[in-house]
């Protein structure tokens, strides 16, 4: 049994972290997996996280039951007034989620059903696992244009132009803020200008948003996402709290429903809830109870946007800083230009493969960088790596 069972090739970020573990080099340096670095290269417990934990300890619980298929009801009211601000969320369906990937396929799975003969787009590049989720969903997945031949600014007409020419009912996956993985974002009437097509069009939007506050500041990294309410279409949005309040171990995400109208949300909420149960029935609840905590307090809310402004100004510090070492006569204005955890370098597979080997420093083959592994004493070593590419 199982002889017809393939190797599994791995994830390749995930596979580059096990060979930088094994790297034996002292000085290496990890700008790879998308995790957010203090300025000692640790990954941090926020103070507002440590605070709501200790909250939370205080309080006696008879039993650690279930939550109910569509989580914490205190996490869900939070999370729409996160998302979505003054929007009128009764026609807004929200639920927890086992991560921003546990949205995406969740999201995935309801679409398939109801939307059959429907394909998915994504940018390109994109994340990896956005593909792998769709396509695991059942959905054939292409790709539009997203860089122009620069490759440091959208191509805003030649995505138009592809949208323009889709099928109704096509699933159009989109990054709210912080493009995972250029840092090249889409501007304010961009999106007034999708939302007008995609009405027209009747195209639905899957936006995807892991890096809420990291890019401009959170009321401006929302601003698709709450346009996207104001807009009177039909369309998803997946959210991680990972990177935001460094809670990667906790899987803690959200799937938002912006539907037509009150009834219309009802009937998705039951049958998300259906989803939910055939995917992994209950989503886990500590994480949720952590986020529910610090957004229902005000001084620990307060506290948390103070952390995670700080933590956007120090990767702002480091892109600049980086800029400035990098030896003259090469280009990397990106590094300033592009926002939130990462930076599309432009530099090849076989680049990134030497920087590698030589210096010891960690990008993926796409030539993304993580500017949040950046640090105050990995800089020069960065700048020497990238300076002889």
């Amino acid at each position: 049994m199982f002889e017809h069972v393939e190797t599994y090739p791995g994830d390749p970020i995930l596979s580059l972290m096990d060979d930088y573990q094994r790297d034996p080099r002292t000085d290496k340096v990890n700008l790879s997996i998308g995790f957010y670095y203090d300025d000692a290269g640790q990954v941090p417990v926020l103070g507002s996280v440590r605070q709501a934990r200790a909250l939370l300890d205080t309080r006696a619980e008879s039993a650690n039951l279930y939550l109910p298929m569509d989580g914490l009801p205190d996490f869900r009211r939070a999370v729409q007034g996160y998302l979505f601000a003054e929007a009128d969320c009764e026609r807004i369906v929200t639920l927890q989620s086992v991560g921003g990937s546990g949205a995406l396929r969740v999201g995935a799975d309801f679409l398939k059903r109801y939307y059959p003969d429907s394909q998915v787009w994504v940018s390109d590049p994109t994340w990896d696992n956005h593909l792998a989720i769709f396509q695991g969903a059942g959905f054939a997945v292409n790709r539009y244009p997203y860089l122009d031949g620069s490759g440091q600014q959208v191509d805003f007409p030649a995505m138009l132009e592809v949208f323009a020419r889709l099928p109704a009912n096509s699933i159009v996956l989109l990054h709210a803020c912080c493009h995972n993985p250029t840092g090249v974002d889409l501007q304010p009437q961009h999106w007034d200008a999708l939302y007008a097509l995609f009405h027209e069009r009747r195209l639905i939007p899957f936006l995807d948003a892991a890096y809420l506050g990291l890019g401009q500041g959170l009321d401006e990294d929302a601003y698709a996402i709450r346009a996207l309410a104001r807009a009177g279409i039909t369309g998803l949005v997946s959210n991680s709290f990972s990177k935001v309040f460094s809670l990667y171990g906790e899987r803690v995400g959200s799937l938002s429903v912006v539907c037509d109208n009150v009834a219309i949300a009802a009937r998705v909420a039951g049958q998300l809830k259906g989803t939910v149960r055939t995917n992994y029935s209950n989503p886990p609840r500590h994480g949720a109870q952590l986020v529910a905590t610090i957004f229902a307090n005000s001084e620990l809310s307060a506290l948390w946007r103070s952390e995670l402004d700080g933590m956007r100004e120090r990767m702002l510090a480091m892109r600049r800083a980086l800029f400035e070492r990098i030896e003259p006569g090469l280009e990397v204005g990106y590094l300033l230009r592009q926002r939130g955890m990462f930076s599309y370098t432009g530099l090849s597979a076989e680049a990134v493969d030497r920087i590698r080997e030589k210096h010891g420093v960690y990008l993926i083959r796409s030539g993304r960088m993580c500017v949040a592994g950046l640090n105050s004493s990995n800089l020069d070593a960065v700048a020497r790596a990238l300076s002889d590419h």
